[in-house]
Protein backbone atom coordinates (compact mmCIF):
# COMPACT_ATOMS: atom_id res chain seq x y z
CA UNK A 1 0.00 0.00 0.00
CA UNK A 2 2.35 2.52 1.00
CA UNK A 3 4.71 1.46 -2.81
CA UNK A 4 1.12 2.09 -4.72
CA UNK A 5 0.98 5.86 -2.27
CA UNK A 6 4.69 6.42 -2.92
CA UNK A 7 4.21 6.06 -7.21
CA UNK A 8 0.85 8.40 -6.86
CA UNK A 9 2.61 11.07 -5.58
CA UNK A 10 5.35 10.44 -7.49
CA UNK A 11 3.13 10.42 -10.85
CA UNK A 12 1.23 13.42 -9.84
CA UNK A 13 4.38 15.49 -9.17
CA UNK A 14 5.52 14.41 -12.24
CA UNK A 15 2.47 15.35 -14.40
CA UNK A 16 2.36 18.95 -12.60
CA UNK A 17 2.74 21.98 -15.37
CA UNK A 18 6.01 22.84 -15.71
CA UNK A 19 6.00 26.69 -15.18
CA UNK A 20 10.03 27.97 -16.84
CA UNK A 21 11.07 30.79 -18.89
CA UNK A 22 12.51 30.30 -22.04
CA UNK A 23 15.11 32.65 -23.86
CA UNK A 24 13.76 34.51 -26.67
CA UNK A 25 14.99 33.41 -30.03
CA UNK A 26 17.88 34.93 -31.81
CA UNK A 27 15.54 36.16 -34.24
CA UNK A 28 13.53 39.18 -33.42
CA UNK A 29 9.90 39.84 -34.44
CA UNK A 30 10.29 43.63 -33.96
CA UNK A 31 10.75 45.51 -37.15
CA UNK A 32 13.75 47.73 -37.00
CA UNK A 33 12.96 51.65 -37.33
CA UNK A 34 14.92 53.82 -39.11
CA UNK A 35 15.14 56.83 -37.14
CA UNK A 36 15.37 60.22 -39.50
CA UNK A 37 17.79 62.99 -38.48
CA UNK A 38 16.48 66.80 -38.20
CA UNK A 39 18.86 69.16 -40.26
CA UNK A 40 17.40 72.12 -39.13
CA UNK A 41 14.85 73.09 -36.76
CA UNK A 42 14.75 76.76 -36.19
CA UNK A 43 11.94 78.80 -34.50
CA UNK A 44 11.03 82.47 -33.95
CA UNK A 45 8.76 83.98 -31.73
CA UNK A 46 8.79 87.34 -31.77
CA UNK A 47 7.14 89.43 -28.33
CA UNK A 48 3.94 90.54 -30.64
CA UNK A 49 2.74 87.36 -31.70
CA UNK A 50 4.67 86.70 -34.84
CA UNK A 51 6.58 83.32 -35.71
CA UNK A 52 8.74 81.58 -38.16
CA UNK A 53 9.61 78.26 -38.25
CA UNK A 54 11.92 76.07 -40.75
CA UNK A 55 12.20 72.41 -40.11
CA UNK A 56 14.17 69.84 -42.27
CA UNK A 57 14.64 66.08 -42.30
CA UNK A 58 17.17 63.69 -43.36
CA UNK A 59 14.57 62.16 -45.23
CA UNK A 60 13.76 65.67 -47.24
CA UNK A 61 11.03 66.78 -45.67
CA UNK A 62 10.68 70.56 -45.68
CA UNK A 63 8.66 72.76 -43.93
CA UNK A 64 8.94 76.19 -43.88
CA UNK A 65 6.25 78.74 -42.06
CA UNK A 66 5.32 82.11 -40.75
CA UNK A 67 2.79 83.59 -38.28
CA UNK A 68 1.56 86.83 -36.89
CA UNK A 69 -1.82 87.92 -35.92
CA UNK A 70 -3.23 89.95 -38.63
CA UNK A 71 -6.56 88.61 -39.00
CA UNK A 72 -10.09 89.39 -37.31
CA UNK A 73 -9.83 89.73 -33.44
CA UNK A 74 -5.97 88.84 -33.62
CA UNK A 75 -6.13 85.92 -35.29
CA UNK A 76 -3.08 84.71 -36.67
CA UNK A 77 -2.69 84.34 -40.02
CA UNK A 78 -0.08 81.59 -41.36
CA UNK A 79 1.70 81.45 -44.81
CA UNK A 80 4.38 79.14 -46.12
CA UNK A 81 5.20 75.84 -48.08
CA UNK A 82 6.28 72.19 -47.43
CA UNK A 83 7.58 69.63 -49.76
CA UNK A 84 7.96 65.86 -49.35
CA UNK A 85 8.90 62.88 -51.88
CA UNK A 86 5.69 60.50 -51.67
CA UNK A 87 6.25 57.20 -51.53
CA UNK A 88 5.85 56.40 -55.62
CA UNK A 89 8.85 58.98 -55.97
CA UNK A 90 7.14 62.25 -56.83
CA UNK A 91 8.20 65.46 -55.58
CA UNK A 92 4.96 67.20 -53.60
CA UNK A 93 5.28 70.73 -52.65
CA UNK A 94 2.36 72.41 -51.35
CA UNK A 95 2.08 76.44 -50.68
CA UNK A 96 -0.70 77.28 -48.57
CA UNK A 97 -2.33 80.33 -46.88
CA UNK A 98 -4.45 79.92 -43.45
CA UNK A 99 -6.36 82.74 -42.60
CA UNK A 100 -10.50 83.95 -41.67
CA UNK A 101 -11.28 81.66 -44.72
CA UNK A 102 -9.67 78.72 -43.58
CA UNK A 103 -6.82 76.67 -44.78
CA UNK A 104 -5.80 77.46 -48.74
CA UNK A 105 -3.33 74.75 -50.45
CA UNK A 106 -1.87 75.59 -53.57
CA UNK A 107 -0.53 72.58 -55.17
CA UNK A 108 -0.39 70.82 -59.14
CA UNK A 109 -1.12 67.69 -57.71
CA UNK A 110 -4.25 68.48 -55.76
CA UNK A 111 -7.72 67.92 -57.29
CA UNK A 112 -9.32 69.88 -59.42
CA UNK A 113 -13.12 70.28 -59.42
CA UNK A 114 -14.42 69.35 -62.71
CA UNK A 115 -16.51 72.32 -64.81
CA UNK A 116 -20.35 72.08 -63.82
CA UNK A 117 -22.22 69.82 -66.49
CA UNK A 118 -25.21 72.22 -66.61
CA UNK A 119 -25.77 75.77 -67.74
CA UNK A 120 -27.80 77.52 -64.97
CA UNK A 121 -30.94 78.18 -65.75
CA UNK A 122 -32.46 81.78 -66.75
CA UNK A 123 -35.08 81.68 -63.75
CA UNK A 124 -32.89 80.47 -61.26
CA UNK A 125 -30.21 83.66 -62.06
CA UNK A 126 -33.60 85.95 -61.98
CA UNK A 127 -34.29 84.34 -58.57
CA UNK A 128 -30.53 85.09 -57.38
CA UNK A 129 -30.82 88.67 -58.78
CA UNK A 130 -34.04 88.94 -56.77
CA UNK A 131 -32.71 87.76 -53.68
CA UNK A 132 -29.80 90.49 -54.14
CA UNK A 133 -31.95 93.04 -54.75
CA UNK A 134 -33.77 92.42 -51.86
CA UNK A 135 -31.22 91.87 -49.31
CA UNK A 136 -29.57 95.33 -50.29
CA UNK A 137 -32.64 97.36 -49.77
CA UNK A 138 -33.02 95.50 -46.52
CA UNK A 139 -29.77 97.14 -45.86
CA UNK A 140 -30.67 100.44 -46.91
CA UNK A 141 -33.82 100.65 -44.80
CA UNK A 142 -32.11 99.12 -41.59
CA UNK A 143 -29.52 102.08 -42.44
CA UNK A 144 -32.26 104.85 -42.74
CA UNK A 145 -33.55 103.29 -39.95
CA UNK A 146 -30.60 103.97 -37.50
CA UNK A 147 -29.93 106.89 -38.55
CA UNK A 148 -33.66 108.20 -38.20
CA UNK A 149 -33.82 106.67 -34.54
CA UNK A 150 -34.87 109.37 -31.56
CA UNK A 151 -34.63 108.91 -28.21
CA UNK A 152 -37.39 106.57 -26.96
CA UNK A 153 -39.41 108.74 -24.45
CA UNK A 154 -38.95 108.29 -20.37
CA UNK A 155 -40.66 105.72 -18.59
CA UNK A 156 -43.67 106.70 -16.91
CA UNK A 157 -42.86 107.18 -12.86
CA UNK A 158 -46.29 106.74 -12.13
CA UNK A 159 -49.12 103.85 -11.95
CA UNK A 160 -52.19 106.05 -13.17
CA UNK A 161 -54.49 105.18 -16.19
CA UNK A 162 -53.00 106.52 -19.50
CA UNK A 163 -53.98 109.79 -20.52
Amino acid sequence: MKIVILAVLAAVALAAPQYSYSAPSEESSEEVVEVIPILRDDRVHEDDGAYNLDVETGNGIVLSQSGSPDGPDDSVVKTGHYSYTAPDGTFVEVKFVADENGFQPQSDLLPVAPAFPHPIPDFVLEQIAFAEAEDAARARAELEAEDSEEEPAAPSTSYGSPQ
